[in-house]
Protein backbone atom coordinates (compact mmCIF):
# COMPACT_ATOMS: atom_id res chain seq x y z
CA UNK A 1 0.00 0.00 0.00
CA UNK A 2 1.68 3.48 -0.99
CA UNK A 3 1.52 6.01 1.44
CA UNK A 4 -1.44 7.72 -0.30
CA UNK A 5 -3.58 5.07 0.14
CA UNK A 6 -2.33 4.85 3.95
CA UNK A 7 -3.27 8.45 4.41
CA UNK A 8 -7.28 7.31 3.86
CA UNK A 9 -7.03 4.44 6.56
CA UNK A 10 -9.59 5.40 8.91
CA UNK A 11 -10.22 8.73 7.42
CA UNK A 12 -13.83 9.80 7.17
CA UNK A 13 -14.71 10.55 3.18
CA UNK A 14 -17.78 12.10 0.88
CA UNK A 15 -17.32 11.44 -2.48
CA UNK A 16 -20.63 12.96 -4.26
CA UNK A 17 -21.06 11.46 -7.82
CA UNK A 18 -20.82 8.28 -6.34
CA UNK A 19 -22.91 6.09 -8.61
CA UNK A 20 -20.98 7.97 -11.72
CA UNK A 21 -18.47 6.68 -13.95
CA UNK A 22 -15.20 7.66 -12.45
CA UNK A 23 -17.02 8.76 -8.30
CA UNK A 24 -18.17 5.12 -8.26
CA UNK A 25 -14.42 3.91 -9.14
CA UNK A 26 -12.81 6.20 -7.00
CA UNK A 27 -15.11 5.34 -4.09
CA UNK A 28 -14.48 1.45 -4.57
CA UNK A 29 -10.42 2.30 -4.20
CA UNK A 30 -11.19 4.48 -1.38
CA UNK A 31 -12.84 1.58 0.43
CA UNK A 32 -9.90 -0.43 -0.93
CA UNK A 33 -7.47 1.98 0.96
CA UNK A 34 -9.08 1.71 4.39
CA UNK A 35 -11.16 4.69 4.22
CA UNK A 36 -14.35 5.53 5.97
CA UNK A 37 -16.86 5.82 2.97
CA UNK A 38 -20.17 7.55 2.46
CA UNK A 39 -20.82 7.28 -0.98
CA UNK A 40 -23.98 10.42 -2.36
CA UNK A 41 -25.89 9.29 -5.03
CA UNK A 42 -28.74 10.84 -7.05
CA UNK A 43 -31.98 10.41 -5.51
CA UNK A 44 -34.56 8.65 -7.31
CA UNK A 45 -37.29 6.24 -6.70
CA UNK A 46 -35.41 3.38 -8.16
CA UNK A 47 -32.93 1.46 -5.94
CA UNK A 48 -30.59 0.83 -8.35
CA UNK A 49 -27.25 2.83 -7.11
CA UNK A 50 -25.89 3.30 -10.44
CA UNK A 51 -22.47 2.42 -11.49
CA UNK A 52 -21.36 2.01 -7.51
CA UNK A 53 -23.67 -1.78 -8.52
CA UNK A 54 -20.50 -3.06 -10.37
CA UNK A 55 -18.20 -2.30 -7.24
CA UNK A 56 -17.26 -5.57 -5.54
CA UNK A 57 -19.63 -6.82 -3.42
CA UNK A 58 -17.02 -6.28 -0.28
CA UNK A 59 -16.95 -2.79 -1.61
CA UNK A 60 -20.78 -2.29 -1.12
CA UNK A 61 -21.26 -4.10 1.87
CA UNK A 62 -18.16 -1.08 3.76
CA UNK A 63 -19.52 1.81 2.40
CA UNK A 64 -22.13 4.21 3.28
CA UNK A 65 -24.57 4.89 0.16
CA UNK A 66 -26.60 8.48 0.13
CA UNK A 67 -29.27 9.33 -2.28
CA UNK A 68 -29.98 12.67 -2.01
CA UNK A 69 -29.61 16.08 -4.87
CA UNK A 70 -26.65 18.04 -4.44
CA UNK A 71 -28.94 21.23 -5.60
CA UNK A 72 -30.19 20.77 -1.98
CA UNK A 73 -27.79 22.72 -0.03
CA UNK A 74 -29.31 21.42 3.54
CA UNK A 75 -28.71 17.91 2.37
CA UNK A 76 -25.20 18.63 0.95
CA UNK A 77 -24.11 20.45 4.42
CA UNK A 78 -25.98 17.11 6.50
CA UNK A 79 -23.08 14.83 4.61
CA UNK A 80 -20.05 16.95 4.46
CA UNK A 81 -20.75 17.23 8.01
CA UNK A 82 -17.95 15.30 9.77
CA UNK A 83 -15.71 14.19 6.71
CA UNK A 84 -12.25 14.91 6.83
CA UNK A 85 -12.38 14.91 2.72
CA UNK A 86 -14.71 15.73 0.35
CA UNK A 87 -14.48 14.72 -3.36
CA UNK A 88 -17.08 16.38 -5.61
CA UNK A 89 -17.84 15.01 -8.42
CA UNK A 90 -21.43 15.57 -8.68
CA UNK A 91 -22.14 16.80 -12.48
CA UNK A 92 -24.27 16.88 -15.26
CA UNK A 93 -21.91 16.28 -18.01
CA UNK A 94 -23.23 15.40 -21.48
CA UNK A 95 -22.56 18.09 -23.61
CA UNK A 96 -25.38 17.43 -26.10
CA UNK A 97 -27.76 17.23 -23.49
CA UNK A 98 -26.13 20.25 -22.48
CA UNK A 99 -27.65 22.53 -25.81
CA UNK A 100 -30.99 20.79 -24.98
CA UNK A 101 -31.34 22.06 -21.23
CA UNK A 102 -28.81 24.82 -19.99
CA UNK A 103 -30.28 25.78 -17.11
CA UNK A 104 -29.78 22.52 -15.21
CA UNK A 105 -26.03 22.50 -15.81
CA UNK A 106 -25.79 25.52 -13.93
CA UNK A 107 -28.28 24.61 -10.97
CA UNK A 108 -26.57 21.26 -11.22
CA UNK A 109 -22.80 22.08 -11.88
CA UNK A 110 -22.71 25.85 -10.33
CA UNK A 111 -24.78 26.19 -7.40
CA UNK A 112 -23.95 22.02 -6.66
CA UNK A 113 -20.39 23.13 -6.20
CA UNK A 114 -21.09 26.20 -4.35
CA UNK A 115 -23.61 24.21 -1.55
CA UNK A 116 -20.05 21.45 -1.54
CA UNK A 117 -17.99 24.61 -0.90
CA UNK A 118 -20.00 26.77 1.70
CA UNK A 119 -20.98 23.58 3.31
CA UNK A 120 -16.78 22.95 3.57
CA UNK A 121 -16.33 26.14 4.82
CA UNK A 122 -18.92 26.36 7.56
CA UNK A 123 -17.71 23.03 9.02
CA UNK A 124 -14.08 23.30 8.57
CA UNK A 125 -13.49 20.68 6.05
CA UNK A 126 -9.80 19.79 6.15
CA UNK A 127 -9.70 18.88 2.27
CA UNK A 128 -12.17 19.27 -0.82
CA UNK A 129 -11.30 17.52 -4.11
CA UNK A 130 -13.51 19.49 -6.92
CA UNK A 131 -13.53 18.11 -10.30
CA UNK A 132 -12.59 20.74 -13.57
CA UNK A 133 -12.93 19.08 -17.02
CA UNK A 134 -10.44 19.75 -20.20
CA UNK A 135 -13.79 20.95 -21.64
CA UNK A 136 -12.82 24.15 -20.16
CA UNK A 137 -9.58 24.96 -22.07
CA UNK A 138 -11.89 24.50 -25.35
CA UNK A 139 -10.09 24.33 -28.54
CA UNK A 140 -6.25 24.27 -27.86
CA UNK A 141 -4.97 27.73 -28.31
CA UNK A 142 -1.14 26.72 -27.01
CA UNK A 143 0.16 22.98 -26.91
CA UNK A 144 0.05 20.98 -24.53
CA UNK A 145 -2.76 23.11 -22.56
CA UNK A 146 -1.31 23.90 -19.15
CA UNK A 147 -3.58 25.15 -16.05
CA UNK A 148 -2.45 28.57 -17.49
CA UNK A 149 -4.18 28.48 -20.78
CA UNK A 150 -7.58 30.72 -21.48
CA UNK A 151 -10.94 29.09 -20.18
CA UNK A 152 -13.27 29.35 -23.20
CA UNK A 153 -17.17 28.26 -22.85
CA UNK A 154 -17.96 26.44 -26.28
CA UNK A 155 -20.65 24.85 -24.71
CA UNK A 156 -23.14 25.28 -22.16
CA UNK A 157 -21.72 22.01 -20.27
CA UNK A 158 -18.47 24.15 -20.31
CA UNK A 159 -19.49 27.28 -19.36
CA UNK A 160 -21.26 25.87 -16.25
CA UNK A 161 -18.01 23.64 -15.38
CA UNK A 162 -16.09 27.15 -15.95
CA UNK A 163 -18.38 28.71 -13.63
CA UNK A 164 -18.25 25.94 -10.81
CA UNK A 165 -14.13 26.41 -11.03
CA UNK A 166 -14.69 29.75 -10.37
CA UNK A 167 -16.74 29.07 -7.64
CA UNK A 168 -14.07 26.75 -5.72
CA UNK A 169 -11.34 29.37 -6.91
CA UNK A 170 -13.18 31.82 -5.14
CA UNK A 171 -13.68 29.87 -1.69
CA UNK A 172 -10.12 29.35 -1.16
CA UNK A 173 -9.49 32.99 -2.25
CA UNK A 174 -11.79 35.09 -0.30
CA UNK A 175 -12.29 32.14 2.75
CA UNK A 176 -9.13 29.99 2.74
CA UNK A 177 -11.24 27.23 2.03
CA UNK A 178 -8.82 23.97 1.46
CA UNK A 179 -10.31 23.40 -2.24
CA UNK A 180 -7.99 21.59 -4.77
CA UNK A 181 -9.27 21.52 -8.33
CA UNK A 182 -8.89 18.31 -10.81
CA UNK A 183 -9.27 18.73 -14.27
CA UNK A 184 -9.16 15.38 -15.86
CA UNK A 185 -8.79 14.96 -19.97
CA UNK A 186 -10.97 12.34 -21.66
CA UNK A 187 -11.82 9.39 -19.24
CA UNK A 188 -12.29 6.19 -20.63
CA UNK A 189 -12.72 2.54 -18.71
CA UNK A 190 -15.08 -0.04 -17.65
CA UNK A 191 -18.53 1.12 -16.25
CA UNK A 192 -18.49 4.26 -18.90
CA UNK A 193 -21.80 4.88 -20.65
CA UNK A 194 -22.52 5.51 -24.30
CA UNK A 195 -22.89 8.99 -24.12
CA UNK A 196 -18.98 8.91 -24.67
CA UNK A 197 -17.59 7.79 -27.91
CA UNK A 198 -15.74 4.93 -26.43
CA UNK A 199 -18.33 2.39 -25.40
CA UNK A 200 -20.25 4.27 -28.10
CA UNK A 201 -18.13 2.41 -30.90
CA UNK A 202 -17.93 -0.51 -28.65
CA UNK A 203 -21.30 -1.13 -28.20
CA UNK A 204 -21.99 -0.34 -31.78
CA UNK A 205 -19.51 -2.85 -33.02
CA UNK A 206 -20.86 -5.59 -31.59
CA UNK A 207 -24.54 -5.53 -32.32
CA UNK A 208 -24.77 -3.67 -35.44
CA UNK A 209 -23.85 -3.67 -39.13
CA UNK A 210 -22.62 -0.36 -39.68
CA UNK A 211 -20.54 2.40 -36.85
CA UNK A 212 -22.40 5.73 -36.54
CA UNK A 213 -20.24 8.48 -34.97
CA UNK A 214 -20.20 12.16 -34.97
CA UNK A 215 -16.61 14.40 -35.96
CA UNK A 216 -13.66 12.16 -36.37
CA UNK A 217 -10.95 14.92 -36.73
CA UNK A 218 -11.57 16.14 -33.00
CA UNK A 219 -8.31 15.02 -31.02
CA UNK A 220 -8.45 14.13 -27.18
CA UNK A 221 -6.41 12.87 -24.63
CA UNK A 222 -7.94 9.65 -23.17
CA UNK A 223 -6.75 8.58 -19.51
CA UNK A 224 -7.66 5.38 -17.96
CA UNK A 225 -9.95 5.17 -15.48
CA UNK A 226 -7.42 3.57 -12.99
CA UNK A 227 -5.04 6.68 -13.38
CA UNK A 228 -7.38 9.31 -12.73
CA UNK A 229 -8.93 7.65 -9.46
CA UNK A 230 -5.18 7.88 -8.23
CA UNK A 231 -4.77 11.62 -9.31
CA UNK A 232 -8.24 12.25 -7.09
CA UNK A 233 -6.27 10.19 -4.22
CA UNK A 234 -3.16 11.94 -4.39
CA UNK A 235 -4.77 15.03 -4.64
CA UNK A 236 -6.99 14.61 -1.43
CA UNK A 237 -4.02 13.99 0.55
CA UNK A 238 -1.07 15.70 -0.36
CA UNK A 239 -0.32 18.29 1.87
CA UNK A 240 0.12 22.29 0.62
CA UNK A 241 -1.96 21.85 -2.94
CA UNK A 242 -4.80 23.58 -1.33
CA UNK A 243 -6.04 26.38 -4.04
CA UNK A 244 -4.11 24.55 -6.90
CA UNK A 245 -6.00 23.92 -10.04
CA UNK A 246 -3.98 20.80 -11.61
CA UNK A 247 -4.03 18.40 -14.99
CA UNK A 248 -4.67 14.82 -15.13
CA UNK A 249 -3.88 13.63 -18.46
CA UNK A 250 -1.30 11.58 -20.57
CA UNK A 251 0.11 14.52 -23.03
CA UNK A 252 -0.66 12.68 -26.08
CA UNK A 253 -3.48 13.29 -28.37
CA UNK A 254 -5.01 11.16 -30.77
CA UNK A 255 -8.06 11.76 -33.09
CA UNK A 256 -11.53 9.98 -32.31
CA UNK A 257 -11.02 8.49 -36.14
CA UNK A 258 -7.90 6.84 -34.50
CA UNK A 259 -9.35 5.44 -31.70
CA UNK A 260 -11.85 3.92 -33.67
CA UNK A 261 -9.20 2.48 -35.79
CA UNK A 262 -7.86 0.80 -32.56
CA UNK A 263 -10.65 0.16 -31.16
CA UNK A 264 -11.94 -2.02 -34.25
CA UNK A 265 -8.52 -3.60 -34.44
CA UNK A 266 -8.67 -4.90 -31.15
CA UNK A 267 -12.32 -6.20 -31.56
CA UNK A 268 -11.05 -7.77 -34.81
CA UNK A 269 -13.95 -6.11 -36.64
CA UNK A 270 -13.90 -4.66 -39.72
CA UNK A 271 -16.79 -2.51 -39.67
CA UNK A 272 -17.73 0.45 -41.64
CA UNK A 273 -17.71 3.89 -39.31
CA UNK A 274 -20.32 6.34 -40.90
CA UNK A 275 -20.68 10.09 -39.79
CA UNK A 276 -24.30 10.72 -38.49
CA UNK A 277 -25.42 14.54 -39.01
CA UNK A 278 -27.53 14.31 -35.62
CA UNK A 279 -24.09 13.42 -33.72
CA UNK A 280 -22.31 16.52 -34.73
CA UNK A 281 -21.65 19.76 -32.02
CA UNK A 282 -22.30 22.75 -33.91
CA UNK A 283 -19.02 24.14 -35.58
CA UNK A 284 -18.11 26.59 -33.23
CA UNK A 285 -18.72 24.18 -29.74
CA UNK A 286 -16.91 21.51 -31.43
CA UNK A 287 -13.08 21.38 -29.41
CA UNK A 288 -10.94 20.40 -31.94
CA UNK A 289 -7.68 19.34 -29.82
CA UNK A 290 -6.95 18.71 -26.27
CA UNK A 291 -3.82 17.48 -25.03
CA UNK A 292 -2.45 18.29 -21.78
CA UNK A 293 0.44 19.26 -19.99
CA UNK A 294 0.80 17.18 -16.79
CA UNK A 295 3.83 18.43 -15.26
CA UNK A 296 2.44 20.20 -12.44
CA UNK A 297 0.53 16.76 -11.30
CA UNK A 298 4.38 15.55 -11.70
CA UNK A 299 5.64 17.77 -9.70
CA UNK A 300 2.64 18.50 -6.90
CA UNK A 301 0.85 15.19 -6.48
CA UNK A 302 3.79 12.69 -7.70
CA UNK A 303 1.25 11.69 -10.94
CA UNK A 304 1.69 10.09 -14.00
CA UNK A 305 -0.63 7.62 -15.74
CA UNK A 306 0.81 4.44 -15.61
CA UNK A 307 -1.84 2.39 -18.33
CA UNK A 308 -1.77 2.33 -21.88
CA UNK A 309 -4.02 3.09 -24.60
CA UNK A 310 -4.52 -0.14 -25.77
CA UNK A 311 -4.91 -2.31 -22.26
CA UNK A 312 -7.30 0.65 -21.03
CA UNK A 313 -9.48 -0.47 -24.17
CA UNK A 314 -8.92 -4.22 -23.47
CA UNK A 315 -10.35 -3.20 -20.46
CA UNK A 316 -13.28 -1.35 -21.77
CA UNK A 317 -14.13 -3.69 -24.46
CA UNK A 318 -14.61 -6.60 -22.03
CA UNK A 319 -16.99 -4.64 -19.37
CA UNK A 320 -19.37 -3.35 -22.31
CA UNK A 321 -19.02 -7.29 -24.04
CA UNK A 322 -19.92 -8.96 -20.36
CA UNK A 323 -22.97 -5.82 -19.96
CA UNK A 324 -24.08 -5.43 -23.79
CA UNK A 325 -27.69 -5.14 -21.76
CA UNK A 326 -26.76 -1.29 -19.91
CA UNK A 327 -26.61 -0.28 -23.61
CA UNK A 328 -28.38 0.99 -26.44
CA UNK A 329 -26.60 1.03 -29.68
CA UNK A 330 -29.50 2.13 -31.87
CA UNK A 331 -30.45 5.34 -30.45
CA UNK A 332 -27.84 8.23 -30.28
CA UNK A 333 -27.53 8.66 -26.73
CA UNK A 334 -27.37 12.39 -25.63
Amino acid sequence: MSDVERFYRGRNVLVTGAGGFIGSHLAEALVGAGANVTAMIKYGSSSHWGNLEYASVAAKKSMEVVSGNVEDSDFVTSVVKGKDVVFHLAALIAIPYSYLAPRSYVRTNVEGTLNVAEAARRLGTARVVHTSTSEVYGTALREPIDEDHPLQGQSPYSASKIGADKIAESYYRSFGTPIVTLRPFNTFGPRQSARAFIPTIISQALTREVIELGALDPMRDMTFVNDTVNGFLAAGAVTGVEGQTINLGTGVTASIGEFSEIILKLMKSSKKIVQDPKRLRPADSEVLKLVSDNSKAKQLLDWSPTTSVEDGLKATIEFVEANIKLYRPDIYNV
